[in-house]
Formats: C-alpha cells, structure tokens, sequence
C-alpha cells in the first residue's frame, strides 16, 4: 500500500503542476480577450489568430484543470443523498463512481482522442480562418486532459480505498465511525 500511496502522491503532484497551467491559461485567455476586445473597437482591427490562441488557452484552462478539479474533490456531484451516508458508504460510492463509470469514460476519450490529435500533427493541418494557427496544440489538449483526469482517478481510488483500510488519513471530509 506505501507504494501506491507514493503513486498517488506522484499523480497528485503531476496534477497540481497541470492545474497551476491551467490557471495561467485562464489569466492569459482573459488578458488576450480585453486585448482583442480593445484593439478591435478602439483602432478596428482583428486578427483570427488571437481569436483563436483564446479558444487554444480556454481549452488548455478546461483539459489541463480537469484532473485538478478531481483532486480537490470539488467535481460535479449531486449531494442531495450522499451528504447523509456515512463516510463509509461515501468512500464506496466515489469507488463505484470512478472505477465503473470515469476510468471507463476516460480510457474511451483517450482512445478516440488521440488519432485526431496524431492526425492532426502528421498533417499539419491549419485553421481555414485567414491568419488562423495550427491545429494540433489545441487537439493535444483532448488526450493529455483525459490522461490526467485518467491517472487522477487512479489516484483517487488508491486514496480511497487505503482509507477504507485505516492507512490514509487525507482530506475526503468523511467522519470515521467510533471504534
């Protein structure tokens, strides 16, 4: 169990640096956005290219944040029931969540992804905008971001079931029975 913790440690870790990315692209898209904004209704001009470095840097902000969203345990879930189970029963279903329906999910993404992003890196292709960018760093976003939230998962379940095993104490906020 010690190396596994230490893998998750090592995924978690990964995922905080992706996650400090994915921050910056949001910093970056919104000063891009002002940019493009002011220099279109001030002097009346556009480019498609910085248009499109905002969509580029939105992407990395959503795929890039994704795992980190899942580490810090505040992902999409519907709590109406679940806040009322015990930690325990909490734990079993973040297992049954991730390990019947996101690890699937995720190896499914990952599968369809990458030939479109291969693809588009073999070929080069570009934006048939006028004075669109590349293609391929966007697409490389789809198969990296379904990777980390992939080994997030990975993480995840390694965390959840050494807590089942009274060998984790970190930060899931479920109470443990009284022994």
């Amino acid at each position: 169990m010690a190396a596994l913790l230490q893998l998750s440690r090592w995924i978690d870790w990964v995922n905080d640096r992706f996650g400090t990315i994915a921050k910056w692209a949001v910093f970056l898209s919104c000063l891009i956005s002002a940019g493009n904004a002011l220099v279109r209704y001030l002097l009346e001009m556009s480019s498609n290219g910085w248009l499109e470095i905002q969509w580029y840097l939105f992407a990395a902000c959503v795929m890039l944040g994704a795992a980190q969203v899942m580490r810090v345990n505040e992902h999409v879930r519907v709590d109406v029931l679940y806040g009322r189970y015990s930690g325990r029963t909490q734990a079993l279903i973040d297992l049954f969540g991730l390990t019947c329906f996101v690890l699937p999910s995720m190896l499914v993404m990952i599968y369809y992804a990458w030939p479109l992003f291969a693809g588009m890196y073999a070929s080069g292709e570009m934006s048939s905008n006028a004075g669109g960018l590349i293609r391929w760093p966007a697409m490389l976003m789809l198969p990296l971001g379904f990777t980390l939230v992939l080994a997030q998962a990975v993480s995840e379940i390694i965390k959840r079931v050494a807590w089942l095993m009274h060998r984790y104490e970190g930060e899931f906020h479920y109470e443990r029975p009284l022994q």
